[in-house]
């Protein structure tokens, strides 16, 4: 596919896709947020695409919303529509039955941060920024961060980051639990790297599965999760990874995944 404000590789198995505005520190306009969207949408589809790399050209993963686009005043209608548009690779992010990896490289700012939250695992490089920093231009919050935050931190300290608009650097962030890996700029793509083969190499029907699982027991209780667990497991008890998983733990070697 072709792409004007992203870029798209596929490689061994892992999609890489690039927020590509740098000039605005990938700033999220409407064709971004569609295209990105699509993208999503394309690797959902592509059997070929077994793990999704998310992250951003030069200095940031993104700093969030498109102010220069907002600056000519939104009409209410139109403002609502921006923000679906911008929520949409959001959602698509956090459903879609493949590990996704968001690797902030730079600043990571309002709905920026909060489309880093929506991938499965967030490797952060050392030095990078994020904030909630949505009320120092008058806005309240939006790019899914009422939903991550305060199930990743708990309500008062969501509440903290989103009212005061504090920027927290990557090592606070993985202290927080936001992150998972803070690396060194150097070791960065080296790090993504390993850690996408791997995921990649992985059994993808139960990744996808587990996923879907642990995203749904967020919200679902004890009983609902029991039962989506036992079909899950039944999905997955009848696949060729599942017989190789078995056949490699029996004879004491590493499984190879994905067979035909």
């Amino acid at each position: 596919m072709e792409f004007s404000e992203i870029i798209y590789d596929l490689k061994n198995g892992v999609a890489t896709i690039t927020l590509n505005r740098p000039e605005s520190l990938n700033a999220i306009s409407i064709s971004m947020a569609r295209e990105l969207a699509l993208a999503i949408e394309w690797a959902a589809r592509d059997s070929e695409c077994r793990t999704v790399v998310l992250t951003g050209a030069g200095r940031a993963f993104s700093v969030g919303g498109d102010i220069k686009y907002m600056k000519k005043g939104l009409s209410a209608v139109e403002g609502r529509n921006y923000v679906m548009e911008v929520g949409r690779p959001i959602m698509l992010i956090h459903k879609i039955e493949k590990p996704v990896i968001a690797v902030v490289n730079g600043y990571a700012m309002g709905a920026g941060f909060n489309l880093a939250l929506a991938a499965d695992l967030l490797v952060a490089v050392k030095g990078a920024k994020f904030g909630q920093v949505f009320t120092r231009v008058g806005l309240a919050i939006d790019g899914g961060g009422s939903y991550f935050l305060p199930k990743i931190l708990g309500p008062a300290r969501a509440k903290e980051l989103v009212f005061t608009g504090r920027i927290i650097d990557a090592e606070e962030a993985l202290q927080m639990g936001l992150v998972n890996k803070v690396v060194e700029k150097d070791k960065l793509e080296q790090v993504v790297s390993s850690l996408a083969g791997k995921l990649s190499r992985g059994p993808s029907q139960a990744l996808g599965l587990a996923k879907m699982l642990i995203n749904a027991g967020m919200n679902e209780d004890l009983e609902t999760i029991i039962s989506s667990e036992a079909f899950a497991q039944s999905v997955c008890m009848q696949t060729g990874d599942h017989k190789e998983g078995l056949a490699a733990f029996l004879e004491k070697r590493e499984p190879v995944f994905g067979k035909k």
